[in-house]
């Protein structure tokens, strides 16, 4: 299946049955090779393919909430702070899910090819917004 880039049903479906707390929950990114099988259907955080780098840590890093759940022109969305490793690192894609339970996913990203650092790498979330926000709810 690869890496295929979207909401998993499992945050879909948490989301009307009160899993999900944007204000109060803990999340977490973990970064995955190209080998990673991630999509939709991914219904809570795995290692199967997650990055192994020296100064990467198994379970990805703390995701930060940069913009509560608000909402404009029809749309609810909600934003993180962007997220660094400090190391040489290779990923493909990344999972965002919220930490602790059964680890629930929100969505997976793909990076569209494999993105390399030398020294820190970095995931740049867009502009939160009703129009470019990483999580976007009509």
């Amino acid at each position: 299946m690869a890496i295929q880039q979207g909401g998993t049903n499992a945050f879909s479906t948490g989301l009307m049955n009160g899993v999900y707390n944007f204000t109060s929950g803990s999340f977490k990114i973990a970064l995955y090779t190209g080998s990673a099988s991630l999509g939709p259907n991914t219904a809570a955080y795995t290692l199967a393919n997650e990055v192994v780098a020296t100064g990467y840590t198994a379970g990805g890093n703390a995701l930060t909430v940069s913009v509560v759940p608000t909402s404009a022109n029809d749309v609810s969305y909600v934003s993180f702070t962007n997220v660094t490793w400090t190391s040489a690192l290779t990923a493909r894609g990344a999972l965002i899910y919220q930490d602790g339970g059964t680890n629930p996913t929100v969505c997976v990203l793909d990076f569209g090819s494999d993105k390399t650092s030398t020294a820190t790498f970095t995931v740049q979330f867009p502009t939160a917004n009703s129009s470019d926000a990483i999580i976007r709810i009509t």
